[in-house]
């Protein structure tokens, strides 16, 4: 139509029908026998699914019944993020609940910290204490996320991990020599695991000063979806372009990776050196 924007690829509304969409087709189930099971009529099944109607709170609802929010999809949650910001960015997902615990393999790169998959409560707590006018609730609300967040590790067919950060990380204070020994003992126990690998970058590396990122495989040739950071909060997007953007800046600064076995033994040498 004349005048109407194109829909933007990445929006919840639009990945609120294609989840329907895939999910109905997985069920070998017509747009018909899906509207007879939410008491409404095929036409409002087809605008769903093309993202051309606005679902309500009921038809999220269920929807989540009906698929019994198969594969950590949640109608109810994307429906919140299509009503939550219409002043705001087109979208936004919530990456830890869910693209992490669908996605085949998350790659990441970390110019300043330890990767939070890989920190201990201890570490997170003492980053998160120094958030400004983060309360005492607030910080455990977060440690407690960040190690929920971590349970895809104990998955029984985890994601396939592969970790970048830089070396100065391993002389960066945070909170006393303790934590920091307890931190890189639990990087060298993380990284014994056969679906995580971690790679320490020289510190020379200029692409990697852009920032933080993670860049996660989706199931079901779902499109490669990614994270950066901001002071503010993270965005999260599939767009082709910017996707392909963030690959290239990994490759860049996986080039400046020293090799896993060397990685390690940086670690170590670093542990030893919290004393």
């Amino acid at each position: 139509m004349e005048g109407v924007p194109p829909l933007d690829p990445g929006s919840p509304r639009v990945r609120f029908g294609a989840e329907m969409r895939r999910l109905r087709e997985a069920a070998q189930l017509s747009q018909s026998a899906v509207a007879r099971r939410l008491g409404c009529t095929q036409t409002q099944i087809s605008r769903l699914e093309s993202a051309s109607r606005t679902p309500s709170k009921s038809d999220a609802e269920r929807l989540d019944l009906l698929y019994g929010k198969a594969n950590g999809i949640s109608f109810t949650r994307i429906r919140e993020h299509i009503i939550a910001q219409p002043g705001g960015p087109t979208w936004f997902w919530n990456w830890a609940e869910e693209i992490e615990p669908r996605a085949l393999a998350i790659r990441s790169w970390d110019p300043l910290l330890v990767p939070g998959l890989l920190q201990t409560e201890a570490y997170a707590r003492q980053i998160f204490n120094l958030e400004p006018r983060a309360t005492p609730e607030e910080v455990e609300e977060r440690v407690e996320a960040r190690t929920r967040r971590q349970r895809i590790l104990d998955r029984g067919n985890p994601p396939r991990i592969i970790m970048l950060f830089d070396a100065d990380v391993l002389r960066r204070k945070v909170g006393g020599a303790e934590v920091m020994r307890e931190q890189f003992d639990h990087l060298l126990e993380t990284a014994k695991r056969p679906s995580v690998s971690v790679q320490i970058v020289d510190p020379e590396c200029l692409p990697g000063l852009a920032g933080a990122f993670m860049i996660a495989e989706l199931p079901d040739r779902q499109p490669i979806t990614i994270h950066t950071d901001s002071p503010a909060k993270g965005y999260i997007t599939n767009d082709h372009e910017l996707v392909t953007s963030i690959q290239e800046r990994y490759e860049a600064i996986r080039l400046w990776a020293y090799p896993e076995r060397v990685s390690l033994k940086m670690i170590e040498e670093a542990r030893r050196a919290w004393t």
